[in-house]
């Protein structure tokens, strides 16, 4: 009797549990019960592929052997699927032998069927990854860890190793009797440390013995003497290096800041030292004179110890840690200043005789200054501010980056926020917006936190958590050109320029001209100053974070809704200098569409009027221009430098550097960029409100619809101004006095004399503040000397420019009269401006000024509501579409960054952003903004009679995308 042996490898053949087959159901006479087993291992599975098996059946042993890849995912994109895959393999009955009754038994050996292989391989490959995803996960998390022990140390021990610095160059002087060789501006901090200690100490003293204390005395009280001599030293000296008021600083300015330092250092140490409670214990007999505290104290060290540090926070900034105010702030900050100016003196190089008394004086003094609100602006008032003596100045400049003291960009990713003090740093205070404080505003965004600010929050933590690093090859550019004395890239001259000399024997008209110049340059070499310590300062930042393998911004609100990065020097909201220097950390391949939008980019940053071409022609021109770019990129500082023809230069060079890799490169398209693309609004408030108003003609003003070539908003506008001075010129002077000014300005029209005007129009620039801005331009152009003229021109020229805005802009004119009729309503019942965004985000309009401090009283300034509110509004708007936009390029998986009506992201990832921005934008003016609003007014003040809304026009905004030039 015959016998067959069928082996198919169906899923009713295995045995779950182990490498075996089920025994076949019938067997040979001649043969005794067998046992069918695999023993497949590593090594048999990659030579001979088989096992051993006690089995009658014999396969064919030609058939080709089967041959095992290596599992790595590196191999094959669809590695683990074609294991899937071969579980379906079947043999094939022609590779089975039959054995006949009498041949005997013996042990034969069978190849394995595929699937087994295949079955072992997706273990192992699925073994070998978790593990190396553990390990992996388990670097990650040590490295995080180690990031954020330095970050806590960054907050919180900055003012305690500069104390001890200075304590120890102490220890230093009065061992060797010889002043150590120290930076300039540390010689002087170390000559004022000790002295201004001890005025601390004794003001400390005397508060503690008076019956009557001062307002501050309980504040002053709070940190050692020494920690405040610093903190004191370094907030003065940083505000009068960058100082943009003649070289003089605000008394308020300087009191509130160096108040609220010492603020911040005050609840960092108190919570360093609630934590410390955990190693020591409190004596069983000290009993705490409040109740209260003790429980707290308790509940804080029971939080410690079972690591609930958030909670921990959260209890100390509730019970003990109730902001201070401004009032408070300002009142220690003003008797520090008043410590600082008695005890800090300087003494000149020596010059005079051995017999002569040294020439030690005041190094700060206080005075009345009249001193513009704006800096450039011609109203002025007195105000009350610290000046310091020219020697303080001298050569601070070069050793700024001393001043880097105690923030820097974060080296983890913020925390995320959650309420209105709840986010941003570890520890540092950190608030979602700048109130000024404004106690209303404060109050707002403290009873609506929550699930309505969701989002508002949500976008300031994407914005929070992309990783940025810094350029080197584009550092050490800025640094050679910085060491060769400046003066070349948008970079300040590093030298002044000279102060004229006095004319011997001169009449009174020469030297009135004398002192003309010279207050002119002095003022000049003010201004140079405080340029030349920003940029060490920006410098000292990047030359900090350049090894790094990345680091963070948090950002928060102005009270518009605006994002700001909460570090104030090198961040991407500054200068060119600062967007040169840094990039994305994480890089992604070009790709095809990556390559064509960095070409764009180089195009834009080059400008020139090359911005404003059609896309074909900005990337003509960068193909017309590949030997500049190759050799901008190889050989920035010794080559041509047709990089410093670019209107932004340190960005220009960072995408030629980028570009030369890309086509140098053999594959083009795989080559990895760090470098952010932008995506600017063309003239985006005028967009915000062309949407506002469905205007047609306005809405393709400034590129909502859909066209051939970039629609130029500018130009358009200098063409009309240029038509009407046309007109005026031939116009007779006798009749028309403006039709010389006419004659004068017409060939000196051109799209930069009207840019500013035409792009703060929508902001509520006025007549003086248009005047000023033309009278500006005008200067640079140099044609008009006599400064009588100049102004005369520049009136004119305003008048001609606002009128042409006008003709072009109506609907734009009425909605921004609407909103401004609104806004005079609500403030003529003496009460301000409150609205909420579409993001949930309560806004109030206060009449708080940062220049002076004022409490906030109950009257409300009319003209200010209704001037102010328009433009606050549209910027909440543009706040709005930024926030929608960067919450959905999170969802998408891109990296965001915005500089309000700039957004940037990877280029391979400009496409999808170019989408996903015009879909935010139609998303917003989908809704009833205004109706909104109106609604909303009528709710907050049900008192008040409001105007009919505006009429608007059919413009269908589904156009937006379909524009090319919309953003670009």
């Amino acid at each position: 009797m015959h016998s067959t042996a069928s082996f198919f490898p169906t899923h009713q053949a295995l045995i779950y549990g182990g490498n075996a087959w089920r025994e076949p159901s019938k067997r040979c006479k001649c043969q005794r019960k067998t046992h069918l087993s695999f023993t497949s291992t590593f090594n048999s599975l990659s030579n001979s592929h088989i096992s051993s098996v006690s089995f009658p059946i014999n396969f064919d042993s030609t058939a080709e052997p089967l041959r095992l890849q290596p599992p790595a995912d590196s191999v094959q994109e669809n590695f683990t699927e074609a294991l899937d895959n071969s579980m379906n393999l079947q043999i094939s009955k022609s590779e089975i032998h039959q054995i006949t009754p009498g041949e005997p038994c013996q042990r034969i050996f069978i190849r394995d069927p595929p699937w087994i292989a295949s079955l072992f391989l997706k273990g192992l490959y699925k073994s070998l990854q978790k593990g190396v995803k553990l390990e992996f996960r388990e670097i990650e998390k040590r490295k995080y860890n180690l990031l954020r022990r330095r970050q806590l140390k960054a907050e919180t021990e900055a003012w305690e190793k500069t104390v001890e610095e200075y304590k120890e160059l102490e220890r230093e002087m009065c061992e060797k009797k010889l002043a150590p060789n120290l930076p300039y501006v540390k010689s002087l901090f170390l000559g004022w440390f000790e002295p201004l200690k001890q005025a601390i100490e004794k003001e400390q003293k005397t508060q503690r013995s008076k019956k009557q204390k001062a307002a501050f005395a309980p504040h002053i009280e709070l940190l050692s003497a020494e920690k405040m001599a610093v903190i004191v030293m370094y907030k003065m000296m940083g505000l009068l290096m960058v100082a943009q008021q003649d070289g003089c600083v605000l008394v308020v300015q300087a009191a509130v800041q160096i108040g609220s330092a010492i603020e911040q250092e005050v609840r960092i140490q108190s919570f360093l030292k609630a934590r410390s409670n955990q190693r020591t214990k409190v004596p069983a007999d000290a009993q705490c004179s409040n109740q209260e505290k003790e429980l707290l104290r308790k509940r804080v060290n029971s939080l410690i110890r079972r690591r609930r540090l958030k909670e921990v926070q959260k209890l100390l900034k509730k019970e003990e840690f109730k902001d201070w105010g401004r009032d408070t702030q300002a009142k220690l900050g003003s008797r520090l200043i008043e410590l600082l100016i008695e005890s800090a003196f300087i003494q000149p190089p020596v010059t005079q005789s051995a017999d002569s008394p040294p020439d030690i004086r005041p190094a700060f003094w206080h005075k009345f200054k009249p001193v513009a609100k704006t800096p450039g602006k011609n109203i002025v008032k007195n105000y009350g501010v610290i000046e310091c003596d020219p020697i303080v100045l001298t050569g601070l400049d070069r050793t700024a980056k001393h001043m880097l003291i105690p923030y820097i960009p974060m080296l983890i990713p913020p925390k995320k926020w959650k309420g209105y003090d709840k986010g941003g740093h570890l520890f540092l205070p950190s608030y979602v917006m700048r109130t000024h404080g404004s106690s209303r505003q404060q109050d707002a965004l403290k009873k609506i936190s929550g699930k309505p600010m969701q989002k508002v929050f949500e976008a300031l933590d994407m914005l929070g958590s992309t990783k940025w690093r810094v350029n080197r090859r584009v550092l050490s550019v800025v640094e050679s050109i910085w060491e060769q004395g400046g003066n070349t890239a948008g970079l300040v001259d590093r030298k002044d320029v000279p102060i004229p000399e006095k004319p011997l024997g001169g009449d009174l008209t020469e030297m009135q001209e004398w002192k003309w110049s010279m207050r002119k340059a002095k003022k000049i070499n003010q201004e140079l100053h405080s340029q030349r310590c920003d940029i060490e300062l920006k410098l000292s930042v990047a030359r900090k974070m350049k090894d790094e393998e990345g680091f963070y911004y948090p950002h928060n609100l102005d009270f518009r809704g605006r994002a700001y990065p909460m570090h104030p020097h090198l961040n991407h909201l500054s200068s060119d200098l600062c967007r040169g220097v840094l990039e994305f950390a994480e890089g992604r391949p070009l790709g095809k569409s990556g390559l064509h939008w960095l070409k764009i980019h180089l195009a834009n940053l080059y400008a020139g009027g090359v911005e404003k071409l059609s896309y074909d022609r900005r990337l003509a021109f960068v193909d017309d221009h590949l030997d500049s770019i190759f050799d901008s990129a190889s050989n920035p500082v010794k080559g041509d430098r047709w990089w410093l023809t670019a209107e932004d230069p340190f960005q220009c060079l960072a995408a030629c550097i980028n570009l030369f890799e890309a086509l140098k490169s053999s594959s083009p398209h795989t080559v990895i960029s760090h470098l952010p693309i932008h995506q600017d609004g063309s003239c985006n408030g005028l967009q915000h409100y062309a949407a506002l108003g469905r205007d047609t003609l306005e809405a393709a003003a400034v590129n909502l619809v859909a066209g051939e070539e970039f629609a130029d908003v500018y130009s358009e506008i200098a063409a009309r101004v240029h038509d009407i001075m046309i007109r005026d010129g031939n116009k007779d002077p006798t009749a028309n006095p403006n039709a010389l000014l006419a004659k004068i300005l017409i060939d000196q029209v051109d799209r930069k004399l009207v840019k500013q005007t035409v792009m703060t129009s929508v902001y509520g620039v006025t007549y003086v503040g248009a005047r000023e801005q033309i009278k500006r331009r005008l200067e640079e152009k140099g044609i008009i000397s006599d400064d009588r003229l100049l102004f005369r021109a520049a009136c004119y020229a305003a008048k001609v420019t606002l009128a042409a805005l006008g003709e072009i802009f109506e609907a734009a004119r009425g909605i921004m009269s609407w909103l401004g009729d609104c806004a005079k309503v609500i403030a003529a019942d003496n009460q301000p401006v409150r609205w909420t965004t579409p993001l949930g985000l309560p806004v109030i309009r206060t009449s708080l000024q940062v220049l002076a401090l004022r409490r906030e009283g109950n009257s409300v300034d009319v003209r200010k509501q209704r001037t102010a509110f328009p433009p606050n509004f549209v910027h909440s708007l543009d706040g709005s579409h930024m926030m929608l936009t960067a919450l959905a390029c999170r969802d998408a998986g891109l990296r965001f960054a915005g500089v309000h009506d700039s957004f940037w992201t990877h280029a391979c990832d400009v496409d999808q952003m170019n989408l996903i921005l015009r879909e935010k934008f139609v998303e917003l003016y989908n809704m009833p903004v205004l109706e909104t609003l109106l609604e909303d007014f009528e709710t907050t003040y049900p008192g008040l009679t409001f105007p009919p809304l505006p009429e608007r026009g059919n413009f269908d905004l589904r156009e937006v995308l379909k524009s090319r030039y919309f953003f670009n």
